[in-house]
């Protein structure tokens, strides 16, 4: 009995010294870099509250992995794409920085795409929606976890088509996100039997949006498509408000809107507005039970950004863990092995590609009579499916093939 006894010790001593010895990570540490915009216009929704979604599921992970520490790097982009490629640089090379998150604005993220994939090391984004990503620039050591713009464009442009929004003018932000937004979206309306009338090309945070409004009032359009991001979406709403759009019949879709964006202009404003999201925080029970958590550290309720950072962050942890090492490929590989079902994705897939295929919601704004509590903004109009708004591989992308 008692040689069995040592031989059953032995055993588990071997196995565990085994075990020990096939973990394998670079440096002792598993190091998170939230690279984003700390003071600039994307900071509200991405920012410190993505810092913050990340620190909370490194504590929830419980702080280690395979017996080492989980630390996180933080750092201001300035929506620059030189710094972003920069600050990339150096956490790769001096600072063994494991894997990048975040990166608001598409340019800058492409810029750090391209880094990521040249030093081999991780990168995620969540507050980009350029299609390339997952396209003729797919990269292996790259994913796109929250949106992009094709998603958004089916989201909003095809279910509002479907309920008789069939004549659109598009308001586009003046730069390459804009443009694939309205590039998607006017494909989607043609294809479901709309038109669209025309458009106007505001530059990026353009002080005086009355004239390009004016124009999309006078176009008598059903939809006013609003083709671009936080700051000009923002005060294209507010000026359609203050010349009577919405009292006019006309109503405005914003093909990308997030929730602190229409905690900023006000239900009184921003009423009646349609648009697209990956994640709402007052959707069922699971969404609630972390939004909560989230506000009690920033006071505000998370973006889908900020809530797609914390799915991301716990995918990838538990993928090292699984994995026995931080390998960028190898824990990439684990990643997509199995569905991704949490608070924020709904029949979520990592594709080959990079891309996070998971299902959508077409909102509409509520009015201030039918909110009944703080941050009760959005009506749930329709559910997307993943598949049918993020669409097939992009053939330009070689991963998307095998």
């Amino acid at each position: 009995m008692r040689g069995t006894s040592l031989s059953v010790i032995s055993g588990l001593a071997f196995a565990f010294l085994a075990s020990t010895a096939s973990a394998q990570i670079s440096d002792d540490v598993v190091k998170i870099g939230v690279l984003t915009d700390m003071n600039g216009p994307a900071s509200t929704p991405s920012g410190q509250g993505s810092v913050t979604a990340a620190q909370m599921a490194v504590d929830d992970f419980g702080g280690t992995v395979l017996g080492k520490p989980i630390s996180i790097i933080i750092g201001d982009h300035q929506l620059k794409p030189d710094i972003g490629a920069s600050l990339a640089r150096r956490w790769y090379d001096v600072d063994q920085v494991d894997i990048i998150v975040d990166v608001p604005v598409s340019a800058v993220g492409l810029a750090v795409q391209n880094v990521a994939n040249d030093r081999k090391r991780l990168f995620i984004t969540h507050s980009t929606g350029a299609a390339d990503f997952h396209g003729k620039f797919c990269s292996p050591y790259t994913m796109q976890w929250v949106f992009d713009t094709r998603a958004l464009a089916v989201g909003t442009a095809q279910e509002v088509v479907k309920r008789g929004g069939d004549s659109w003018f598009f308001i586009t932000d003046d730069f390459a996100f804009g443009h694939a937004l309205e590039r998607d979206a006017s494909a989607v309306v043609t294809k479901t039997g709309g038109k669209v009338i025309g458009s106007v090309r505001p530059p990026f945070g353009a002080s005086d949006l009355s004239s390009f409004v004016l124009q999309a009032q006078a176009s008598k359009a059903k939809i006013i498509g609003i083709a671009g991001g936080p700051p000009n979406n923002i005060n294209e709403i507010k000026t359609a408000g203050e010349f009577g759009v919405f009292k006019g019949g006309q109503q405005m879709a914003a093909l990308l809107a997030l929730i602190t964006d229409i905690d900023s202009l006000g239900l009184q404003t921003a009423q009646g507005l349609l648009l697209t999201t990956a994640f709402y925080w007052d959707m069922d029970d699971k969404t609630r039970a972390w939004s909560k958590r989230f506000f009690e550290k920033t006071k505000r309720m998370p973006t889908m950004w900020q809530a797609g950072v914390y799915s991301s962050t716990m995918v990838y942890l538990n993928a090292v863990k699984e994995a026995g090492t931080d390998e960028p490929l190898k824990v990439a590989a684990k990643m997509r092995e199995k569905p991704i079902e949490d608070f924020f994705a709904r029949n979520g897939k990592l594709r080959e590609d990079g891309l996070m295929v998971h299902d959508l919601m077409l909102v509409q704004v509520k009015s201030p009579e039918e909110s009944k509590y703080p941050w009760d903004y959005y009506k749930i109009l329709a559910k997307i499916s993943g598949e049918e708004a993020f669409g097939p591989p992009d053939p330009a992308c070689a991963l998307g093939k095998k």
